[in-house]
């Protein structure tokens, strides 16, 4: 994150990115997430979540303690609580429900007038935007990323560090069609890992011979959350609203790692 950072500096560029990387060595499989892209492995009885998405949502306790502690990075402009929607000046002097870092649940508190800030994290689901700006909360770049119209700097929230999941596979029986799968987020968006997992299972049962399949389910999991297109939307099979999102697919094969 450093070196793209400084390359980014000396080429006048701005951007960003998430990562999701996986690593297999001396028997075990590591996956290293910094993003809201999401690995499973899909085996023969089960599925194994081998990464979580990180969101606003998901990262607001982390999110707000920053806060907390370094208040100068929102600047006067937001507020570090969390409130079921967005407060208005009626509001002032009422209990609503609110959050802070150190909360699970929810608790009551008196809107005070700081209160009417805009929130650091706000929305729900797709529409969760941390300080209004991206809708995660770990990636690389974006160091020069700025609210708009202020001097509020993203990045400081926007952590590079992955958290790193590993899968021991002398504890597996690792079978032909147990695959690893790894995708952005346009495809969980509309696509559960139950969804995946049958798609993979009787896609593979189904073309044991073709010596490219693994690649070809990869392309008819993206033409899958991609669905068809009806007058001017893509439509889902079941005809729900297709993925709107980016949509890359990995499929890696688990079986005989030890002969490549």
């Amino acid at each position: 994150d450093e070196v793209i950072g400084q390359e980014m500096e000396a080429t006048n560029q701005t951007g960003g990115c998430t990562a999701l990387a996986a690593l297999y060595f001396q028997g075990k499989l590591y996956v290293a997430n910094a993003g809201d892209s999401r690995a499973i492995l899909v085996l023969k009885d089960s599925i194994v979540p081998m990464s979580c998405e990180f969101t606003p949502e998901t990262e607001r306790q982390r999110i707000q303690h920053l806060a907390f502690l370094f208040p100068k990075l929102l600047d006067g402009e937001f507020t570090r609580f969390e409130f079921p929607r967005r407060l208005k000046g009626d509001d002032v002097g009422q209990r609503v429900l609110y959050r802070d870092y150190f909360m699970e649940g929810w608790g009551y508190k008196t809107v005070e007038k700081a209160d009417l800030k805009y929130p650091l994290v706000h929305g729900h689901g797709k529409q969760a935007r941390l300080l209004g700006t991206l809708a995660v909360s770990r990636g690389l770049g974006d160091h020069q990323l700025k609210v708009i119209d202020t001097n509020i700097e993203v990045k400081p929230f926007l952590s590079c560090i992955p958290k790193v999941n590993v899968f021991d596979f002398a504890l597996h029986d690792i079978k032909e069609d147990d695959v690893l799968i790894m995708a952005t987020d346009g495809l969980w968006d509309v696509l559960c890992n139950k969804e995946v997992a049958h798609m993979v299972r009787s896609f593979l049962e189904e073309n044991r011979t073709d010596p490219h399949r693994f690649s070809e389910l990869a392309k008819c999991l993206v033409c899958r959350a991609r669905g068809k297109k009806r007058d001017h939307q893509w439509m889902l099979d079941d005809s729900h609203e297709a993925s709107y999102d980016d949509i890359s697919v990995f499929v890696i094969p688990l079986h005989n790692r030890g002969e490549d």
